[in-house]
């Protein structure tokens, strides 16, 4: 090597730039690649927190076994009465309190009332082993989203929990036609005291105005003079609180007078 000259390997290229650097350049790019998929990773759902309620522990424990079994349900805390269920939602804010109906002290229900009246965002799913009707339009009137028994699979309660989570109300089979019922039972009862202020007579005359026959047409009908036919028109238009015979005859289709007159 001549005096003066510089190593080959340590003289810089033409024009002073760094020839690329394949290996370098690969691990650029794998670094690219992996955070690129970081971002692009979907946000995992948040997990539904659960409080279960009941004064005996072994269901408690087998309710937590198996919901610690689903990825996508997280028991924050147990509770064995009432009060402490109250005290447990106040401190862990969590998502849907899975509550036994009968407990010591303060109900089930009574702790639903309160619980979704200080926690309106709070769901409560109540657990009961017998289908009783008085027990299941309480515990719907104090508000709980969900009404289940005890005897229910362990996937239906999973399915269940899942459904009250996304904001639907759930009733258990075994219930659900004994609610069709009582709500049947609940419009025909209003139905009925829509004309429980006219006398068997009157609501003959109102369903004859109904079919839109005249006064004349309604005395020959029922036998009765046109004079009493007007006075008993007068009288339904009045304990009714209508205007007139139309509105009179669509109160009454309205309510279904038909099914209430004896025959």
């Amino acid at each position: 090597m001549e005096r003066g000259s510089r190593p080959e390997a340590l003289s810089q290229p033409r024009g002073g730039k760094e020839p690329p650097n394949p290996v370098r350049q690969s691990v650029f790019a794998e670094n690219r690649a992996f955070w690129g998929k970081i971002r692009c990773m979907p946000k995992q759902p948040a997990k539904q927190r659960i409080i279960l309620v009941d004064d005996h522990e072994v269901v408690r424990l087998g309710l937590k076994s198996l919901l610690e079994r689903h990825p996508q349900f997280d028991v924050v805390g147990e509770a064995a009465s009432a009060r402490e269920a109250l005290e447990k939602t106040d401190a862990l804010k969590p998502d849907v309190v899975v509550m036994d109906i009968r407990l010591p002290g303060t109900s089930g229900i009574e702790a639903c009332e309160q619980i979704v009246e200080k926690h309106p965002n709070v769901k409560v799913i109540m657990l009961t082993s017998y289908a009783e009707d008085e027990m299941l339009f309480s515990a719907i009137r104090a508000g709980a989203s969900g009404y289940i028994l005890k005897q229910i699979g362990s996937d239906d309660l999973i399915k269940a929990l899942e459904a009250v989570s996304r904001g639907e109300a759930l009733l258990d089979p075994a219930v659900t036609q004994r609610v069709f019922q009582q709500v049947r039972r609940a419009v025909k009862e209003e139905e009925a005291s829509a004309f429980a202020h006219l006398s068997q007579q009157e609501k003959h005359v109102l369903l004859l105005v109904s079919e839109g026959k005249t006064n004349r047409e309604i005395a020959k009908q029922l036998f009765l003079g046109e004079g009493t036919v007007r006075n008993y028109v007068s009288s339904i238009l009045s304990k009714l609180g209508v205007n007139n015979r139309a509105e009179a005859a669509a109160y009454a289709v309205e309510h279904n007078l038909r099914e209430y007159i004896s025959s």
